[in-house]
């Protein structure tokens, strides 16, 4: 089936029945919005690719988003993996590479639609984790669905900690077996995707012991449902956790464990292998019992917490231009409610942050992509910053991305309180993803160590990591800026960020020093400067954001319009960040009074130069109706037309009324005699 060429406004409701208050805020951009679709999809190609796999989708019914806000969970569930299976079939048929980029742009147009996406880092597992052997034994199996898998590490009472996981691997040499258990009720399996009602194996993790000593957490492949007829295998007590926020598609399980037996072969021992007599051998570092979900977090920034963040920021803009409420000058007609500095404040920042996520993530999946190749011929130099960068750079942006798609949904008025209008769901499934593959606060304290042995490092002279270097830098001191145009020199903003980062690291290595020359243990130390010590991962995680939309600036020097909008950007999510955390940048008097008004008037004057871009820039993210699934968003701003279609379509005006039968009706026919 051959991809026809599509133009940018693909599958999109366009023509004479556009918004004329959202037409003509598409007139006259300052920037090329074709040129920058195709930057954030890594070049032409990539574009006509991209919109011709979503109009397929879109023409194709099975694929469709129509009143899914009207359906209960079983039903999101049951169309998900309906939709998975017609999907790897259509896709096979098309014979599309495994990793080409029609498949990518398949699963990233449907995400939040299909079942098994656990079931990819059950592969990556093996593939990561894995022998040869053992990966050709299982990979084909997991790659054909013969055996359909799940990712089991979170605990029931065990999250983020891993080391504190209490299901056990005991090695009986005797049978050359490993047994498994989950000894307590919060030692069983509980929210892996997939386990609920699907999987039929699982990568488990478990604590492993070899003659009553423990070696850590290790990887084993389980089979926990039979192939013939699904049913739980001996030993094995599985379920569904029920219903929560969001991710209706996904079946979220509980995995119990008792003395279930599984061959030597099962652990996956690429980096670990435990011998025939029960002796323990061991490759390269401790830190590899987190690749995988290094691999995860590097993945679901690109493809589901920055384009969600895109998605909100998108129906917000253009509900923001079609939506009109007071007047902004006595006399004239109601006013767009983008015109107004309050609504601009609360948008275009998340839309700079947006962008700024979008670069840092570019540069995040080049370092892991070097790293992941060292990794794989055994060296594991780069593990402990790659560790420290996804775990930082996770935090911010699932921070940043939950807290400004709530700020989108708010900005809405009483609208975004509608399913129909896509915010809320947006704002769920962002809002998870602090906690999901690593709890935000727990991953900025892991990132807080590797920065203290850096500190350490810097001090003693000795050489640091890329991302890092910067603690080797001198301190300059005082901001440098004279007038409030200075706070538009990257260099002035970069630094204060810079230098921000280094204090707050500084001042969190002293107090952790002082508290341990002054007797108190390391762990009780650590503690007490706990807080001090996430606000300098913060601190560090926000500066290489800032640092990496300042370079990407550099590629861009011989198209001035692009570089000019995109400086802009990079301008405004500088200044908001300081604007917004002022006290951190006045630290030690790095910033003086006069010079925090100069950031405010800086930051405010961009509001309205870039609200004249900031429908091009949301319609530059390239997101069809289809795909935005919003009444509030869509490329017509129909608004107020779609939210009446749609509402229509709601099962509770298709059904009768029994609760008036039943419960009003009664109480109603005492009023007919008396009125």
């Amino acid at each position: 089936m051959a991809m026809q060429k599509v133009n940018s406004l693909f599958l999109n409701s366009t023509g004479k029945d556009v918004n004329p208050d959202l037409d003509i805020e598409r007139k006259n951009p300052s920037f090329d919005v074709e040129r920058l679709t195709n930057i954030l999809d890594g070049g032409a190609e990539n574009t006509r690719i991209r919109r011709a796999v979503d109009t397929w989708l879109q023409k194709d019914p099975e694929f469709s988003k129509e009143n899914q806000y009207f359906r209960t969970q079983n039903e999101r569930y049951e169309d998900a993996v309906r939709r998975s299976f017609y999907l790897e079939k259509k896709m096979n048929e098309m014979k599309w590479a495994e990793d080409g980029p029609e498949r990518k742009y398949c699963f990233r147009a449907l995400n939040g639609h299909l079942a098994f996406n656990v079931h990819q880092v059950f592969l990556k597992s093996i593939l990561g984790l894995g022998t040869d052997e053992q990966i050709a034994k299982w990979g084909p199996l997991a790659e054909k669905f013969y055996i359909s898998g799940t990712y089991a590490q979170t605990e029931l009472g065990h999250g983020t900690y891993l080391r504190g996981l209490e299901t056990t691997a005991t090695f009986d040499v005797a049978t050359q077996e490993f047994i498994l258990n989950t000894p307590s009720i919060s030692a069983m399996k509980w929210w892996p995707g997939e386990l609920g009602r699907t999987a039929t194996h699982a990568v488990v993790f478990a604590q492993l012991y070899l003659k009553e000593k423990s070696y850590g957490m290790h990887p084993f492949m389980l089979q926990i449902r039979s192939l013939l007829d699904h049913s739980p295998m001996p030993g094995v007590t599985v379920g569904d956790i029920g219903p929560k926020m969001s991710f209706e598609n996904v079946d979220n399980g509980f995995l119990l464990l008792k003395n279930v037996r599984v061959p030597r072969e099962n652990m996956l021992s690429r980096f670990s292998q435990v011998l025939p007599d029960g002796q323990y051998r061991k490759q390269g570092s401790d830190k590899i019992n987190y690749l995988t979900m290094m691999v995860i977090r590097t993945q679901i920034l690109e493809y589901e917490v920055v384009p969600l963040l895109m998605k909100a920021c998108t129906i917000a803009v253009r509900y923001s231009v079609v939506r009109r409420q007071s007047e902004l000058k006595p006399g004239d007609p109601e006013a767009k409610i983008l015109d107004y500095q309050t609504q601009q404040q609360k948008l275009l920042p998340q839309l700079a942050t947006a962008y700024a996520l979008f670069f840092v993530c570019g540069y995040l999946q080049e370092v892991f992509d070097k790293g992941y190749r060292e990794t794989k011929e055994g060296k594991f130099d780069m593990l402990p910053e790659l560790h420290a960068l996804t775990s930082g750079l996770k935090v911010i942006a699932t921070d940043y991305s939950s807290a400004g798609a709530e700020v989108c949904r708010r900005a809405c008025g009483g609208h975004g309180y509608s399913l129909l209008s896509g915010l809320p769901t947006l704002c769920t499934k962002l809002v998870a993803s602090c906690t999901y593959e690593g709890e935000n606060t727990v991953l900025l304290l892991q990132t807080a160590r590797f920065l203290i042995k850096c500190f350490g490092a810097a001090i003693n002279g000795k050489p640091l990591p890329p991302s890092v270097a910067y603690l080797s830098s001198e301190n300059l001191g005082k901001c440098r800026a004279k007038e409030k145009r200075d706070f538009l020199n990257p260099d002035v903003y970069a630094d204060a960020y810079r230098q921000r980062a280094f204090r707050m690291l500084r001042k969190a290595a002293n107090k952790l020093q002082m508290l341990v020359q002054s007797g108190i243990a390391q762990y009780d130390a650590w503690n007490r400067c706990s807080v001090q010590l996430a606000q300098a991962a913060m601190a560090h995680s926000h500066y290489i954001v800032v640092e990496k939309f300042v370079e990407a600036l550099e590629r861009f020097g011989q198209e001035a319009g692009i570089q000019r909008i995109l400086k802009h950007l990079c301008d405004l999510f500088a200044l908001h960040g300081i604007h917004s955390e002022m006290g951190g940048f006045m630290q030690d008097g790095y910033l003086s009074t006069e010079q925090t008004a100069m950031v405010t008037e800086s930051y405010l004057d961009l509001l309205a130069i870039i609200r004249r871009d900031a429908v091009p820039l949301v319609d530059a993210f390239d997101f069809s109706d289809g795909n935005l699934n919003s009444a509030l968003g869509c490329y017509d701003g129909r608004v107020y037309e779609r939210l009446y279609e749609w509402a229509k379509k709601s099962p509770t005006n298709q059904q009768g009324n029994q609760i008036f039968k039943t419960y009003l009706k009664p109480l109603f026919q005492n009023a007919l005699s008396k009125l």
